[in-house]
């Protein structure tokens, strides 16, 4: 083969695949037996370690800095009214932490009058890639190590296999490609596999300054005359994948219509980034918040039977308590945003959706020695508060302002969510006959 020939189609492959490694054939090999409360579900993973005492208990200050103020930092998400000192937590600072302004709700109604809340789950594990792991496969992720695929089959491939969901119908929308996270978009478990995984995509590399510089026209290189973009554009490719252990990642196929179709919406969102025509929320200023706007190209586009979107500004408790409050802040709006766009601008799923947020896992209760700016000490996450985390879930057919257990009646794992999405989109049955949950695991539905 040519050089000019092969770098072509090197360019042309490579282009594609740092946007979605895994773009998958369809075909199923049976039909669901169950029936499904929604076509849609959008599973939001909360994470990188959220407090349950600044969170779902609302006690703000009070049970972290020894300051007494308590209230509510999570309008979107939660019942409870807004602290009334030391507002820390929204926008512009101004002169020391009275300036913080607030984010206005999206919501008219909270997640929490519109459905279902456990405040009181059990994670299985402090660690962030664990979390995820036992988020995504509904077992325990305590032996799984960074740069290792899941051990059990993820929710993906339950619903790929037993549902026959096409590949563009499913996605993982990651914020970042460390912690391993690429690597959980389908398991080594040998039923299951790549066969029927998801697809990943980093929106925040993939459409960053260097993806649009050696991503978004797909240009082929001379190799004589342009060797140094050339080799830019190689470092960029291993970089983006350096997470999962310099492994090739296969390279599977999947329709021409749907190679298209992807094709046609990376180009269209270059475009978009470009032109300041994204669908961030209104306060965009983190990573969270700008992945969730690429989520929302996503949802607007394809219509997925799920989408998992990761967050995980909040992971900034170890070292900055003022702003670990900010990005949760944060975080809840752009939970609220992601709601309101998929009602309002998305008429297909609009009333057809159920929305499933969770964090991986908590928090210390005792601080760390490091203080912030405002002299407020950070936490970590490795003892028993840290298992304590929550959920909570609206939408199609979901109980509206319903709690089911307290802080003094832990109810649910955080195991639970894949029998609860799996129930939701009708394979509850097939996943439940796998006999790779880990055991006691149930959905929610189910403990209510």
């Amino acid at each position: 083969m040519h050089r000019r020939s092969f770098l072509k189609k090197l360019g042309t492959a490579t282009a594609g695949a740092v946007v979605l490694p895994y773009i998958l054939p369809t075909g199923r090999l049976f039909a669901a037996s169950g029936s499904q409360i929604a076509p849609h579900v959008v599973f939001v993973m909360f994470a990188g370690g959220v407090r349950q005492q600044e969170s779902v208990l609302q006690r703000y200050l009070a049970d972290s800095q020894q300051f007494p103020s308590e209230g509510n930092i999570m309008n979107n998400m939660l019942v409870g009214a807004a602290p009334v000192l030391k507002a820390a937590y929204g926008t512009d600072p101004g002169v020391g932490p009275r300036g913080s302004v607030p984010i206005p709700a999206i919501l008219q109604q909270s997640l929490q009058a519109q459905g279902l809340l456990f405040p009181e789950l059990r994670a299985t594990t402090a660690g962030h890639y664990s979390g995820y792991n036992t988020l995504l496969t509904g077992n325990t992720g305590t032996t799984q190590g960074l740069r290792q695929k899941p051990i059990y089959p993820t929710i993906f491939e339950y619903l790929r296999r037993h549902a026959g969901t096409p590949a563009s119908k499913v996605w993982f929308v990651g914020n970042t490609i460390g912690n391993s996270l690429p690597l959980l978009n389908y398991s080594d478990h040998a039923d299951y596999g790549v066969s029927y995984g998801a697809n990943f995509l980093a929106p925040n590399l993939t459409f960053s300054s260097t993806g649009i510089t050696h991503l978004s026209n797909a240009k082929v290189y001379h190799p004589e005359e342009e060797m140094a973009p050339m080799l830019q554009m190689k470092y960029f490719l291993n970089n983006s994948y350096n997470s999962s252990g310099g492994v090739v990642l296969p390279n599977i196929g999947n329709t021409d219509e749907e190679k298209q179709d992807i094709r046609d919406f990376i180009r269209d969102t270059f475009a978009k980034v470009q032109t300041n025509q994204i669908a961030f929320p209104p306060v965009n200023d983190n990573g969270d918040l700008r992945n969730v706007g690429f989520a929302c190209e996503v949802i607007r586009r394809f219509r997925p039977a799920l989408t998992v979107v990761n967050l995980s500004s909040v992971d900034g408790c170890h070292s900055s308590f003022t702003g670990y409050l900010r990005s949760l802040h944060r975080a809840d709006h752009a939970v609220g945003y992601l709601w309101d766009f998929i009602q309002t601008q998305v008429p297909d799923m609009a009333g057809e959706t159920v929305i499933l947020v969770s964090p991986e896992h908590g928090r210390n209760l005792a601080p760390n020695p490091i203080q912030d700016e405002n002299d407020w000490y950070a936490y970590d996450h490795s003892d028993a508060n840290s298992l304590r985390t929550f959920s909570l879930m609206a939408g199609k057919g979901v109980p509206q302002n319903l709690v089911r257990g307290s802080e003094n009646n832990p109810l649910g794992s955080s195991m639970d969510h894949v029998l609860t999405m799996a129930e939701i989109l009708g394979i509850k049955n097939e996943v439940q006959m796998s006999g790779l949950l880990a055991p006691g695991t149930l959905s929610l539905f189910d403990r209510i």
